[in-house]
Order: C-alpha cells, then structure tokens, then sequence
C-alpha cells in the first residue's frame, strides 16, 4: 500500500507557480517597459481592408509629418516611427498631464503581403492614411467551378 505524506502547502506553491506564470506572461506582452504600465499603445489605430488594399488610420494630433516614418518590411511588416517634440514655452505649475511626449514606435503585422513600392500616405486633421495596396497573391480569386 502506498502512504503518501500530507503536504499542506504543496497546493499554495503549485497556485504561486501558476500566478507567476501568468504575470510574467502579461508582462512580457507590455514590452520592455518604455511606456507606462498599462498605458495603451500610441498611437492609436485602425486597420481595415477591401479587395484592393490595407488602410491603416494612425492619431497623430499636433504632430510635424517631417518627424514621422513609414517603413514596409518583409512585405507584412509595417512600422511607423516618430517623434512627438514638447512645446519649449510651457511655464507654469502643473496640474494634469496626459499627453505623452517623446519619441515613439508601432511594429505590426499586416494581413496580407502588400507592394511596399506603391504604398501611399496622407495627413488630414491630425489623423494619419496608410494605403497599402495587396500584392496579387493576397487577393482573393474567383474559382469556376466546372460541371461534368
């Protein structure tokens, strides 16, 4: 007959074991802690697509396009790079903080493999248009389906 010995706190370790493994998997999505904990990523986007092409829509208020990036990599990697500059002139004592200063940077993944020659971008009222045209491969294609 086999005695096993009672361990009362066996289950409170193996609980630990399991709770660090889910912090540490949570915090190892937040990155390398450039941003405040639990800040949401900046900036802010929207991305949707039709048969032709992948829009990406970035908020970017108040920012110069000379300090923003576009890059295409790999043919599904987009990044956008910039810097958002604090005014100089702001004196004074301060109450509430909440726009973020500094430099800044997204990499995702796009759905679909896209022709990083032809992408296209515009700037209207503080938002950002990313036009990312599909390459032919990603497109969807019409099958006929034959009858015997």
């Amino acid at each position: 007959m086999f005695t096993r010995r009672w361990e009362p706190m066996a289950e409170v370790w193996s609980e630990m074991g399991h709770l660090q493994e889910e912090m540490n998997r949570l915090l190892g999505r937040l990155g390398n802690g450039t941003r405040a904990l639990f800040a949401p990523a900046y900036p802010a986007l929207n991305v949707w697509e039709d048969e032709q092409n992948v829009y990406v829509e970035a908020e970017l208020p108040g920012l110069d396009m000379d300090s923003v990036e576009i890059y295409v990599h790999n043919g599904n990697q987009l990044s956008l790079k910039g810097e958002r500059k604090e005014p100089a002139d702001l004196k004074g004592t301060w109450h509430r903080r909440e726009r973020n200063y500094g430099r800044f940077a997204r990499v995702f993944e796009l759905p679909y493999a896209v022709e990083a020659d032809k992408v296209a971008a515009k700037f209207h009222n503080g938002v950002l248009l990313i036009q990312l045209p599909k390459r032919e491969e990603a497109k969807p294609r019409r099958i006929e389906v034959r009858v015997s």
